[in-house]
């Protein structure tokens, strides 16, 4: 009887729930999944060739009014210490980035009420103005459709929101009653309808998450068809509720990289610090399976051990240019190119 890696790999579009769920549940294989990561990555060089878009990352506050169970710079972590970079450090980076190649930059926070729909909108205005060749890119929550269409008005033109989990009752066991799935998927929504390119994506491997949630994740995205897809392994902080529970599994979430490569061929697919932080070589993995964008950080060292959603992020204290130099090394030595230019998704 044929595995179910290599019948997703022949037809991955047709894939029913029982093969999916057969495949989420499959053992490690080292010759299937070494097919599994050769068609994924001949499907990405099909649509992006070798490219491997660099993103600038700016994150530019670790206050969060939220209290996820999961996330290091949750509101109830009192260990927490708390920054906030000033406009004039936020285009100071991104002069930088800009400086050094990069065309898209990316400012990520926690949902902090200080920066007030007025100060995003005055932020992004004068990127976009500084920069009128570059995408900038928001990753700051859950927001009305108003906000989204004041951003978008400002210049914005991306969006990064994570769904985190599609199915309901896993929601809730990682969420505070003061958030739902539902807002969140209204939230993506309305940024499909305002015109943003959106993200969105799930951890993989976060607690009590089963196969059939992570199907229900699959299963939403194809309802959203998504521009970006953003995943990564589930990493423990020891400030949250979730202390002890174990971090999610290197070799499995490149093997879910691959599969969304499979059945999202147009989508940007980044290769995310958390598989970095799993495994020396592990975003060089992700890249090899078929994601295609790296976002180095452009945030000032000394903020960038604060923004620590989970334990042990690498690349906390490079400088910018160290940061990209290294990249780019390790992105030709895993066989791509790195590339700064602007590079809107396919889909």
């Amino acid at each position: 009887m044929e595995s179910p890696t290599l019948a997703i790999i022949k037809n991955p579009q047709q894939a029913d729930d029982a093969l999916l769920l057969d495949f989420l549940r499959e053992a490690p294989d080292p010759e299937r999944d070494r097919a599994l990561f050769e068609a994924a990555d001949q499907v990405r060089r099909a649509h992006y060739g070798d490219a491997v878009y660099l993103r600038g990352l700016i994150e530019f506050t670790n206050y969060c009014k939220n209290n996820c169970y999961y996330c290091g710079i949750r509101a109830a972590n009192a260990n927490a210490k708390r920054y906030r970079l000033t406009p004039e450090q936020i285009l100071a980076c991104a002069d930088e980035g800009y400086a050094l190649g990069y065309r898209t930059f990316v400012l990520q926070g926690g949902e902090d009420p200080y920066f007030t729909d007025d100060r995003i909108c005055e932020i992004v205005s004068a990127l976009h103005e500084a920069h009128p060749d570059c995408a900038v890119t928001l990753s700051i929550g859950e927001k009305s459709r108003a906000s989204y269409q004041a951003y978008f008005d400002a210049g914005a033109r991306r969006y990064l929101l994570r769904h985190e989990t599609a199915d309901p009752a896993h929601y809730r066991m990682l969420h505070p009653e003061s958030m739902s799935l539902e807002n969140r998927k209204r939230c993506l929504s309305d940024l499909r309808e305002i015109g943003y390119q959106v993200g969105s994506g799930f951890m993989i491997g976060s607690p009590y998450q089963t196969p059939a949630h992570l199907l229900c994740d699959i299963r939403f995205l194809q309802e959203l068809d998504p521009h970006m897809i953003g995943v990564g392994p589930y990493l423990n902080h020891p400030e949250t509720p979730f202390a002890g529970m174990p971090s999610g599994e290197l070799h499995f979430g490149i093997r879910i990289v691959a599969l969304l490569r499979l059945m999202f061929p147009k989508a940007l697919i980044p290769a995310t610090t958390a598989f970095g932080t799993l495994h020396p070589q592990g975003r060089e993995l992700a890249l090899k399976a078929g994601a295609n964008v790296i976002m180095p950080n452009l945030s000032p060292t000394a903020v960038r051990p604060l923004y620590e959603i989970y334990e042990n992020k690498i690349c906390t204290g490079e400088e910018s240019a160290q940061c990209r130099g290294c990249l780019e090394r390790r992105i030709a030595s895993a066989g791509y190119r790195a590339v700064t230019a602007v590079g809107d998704s396919l889909v």
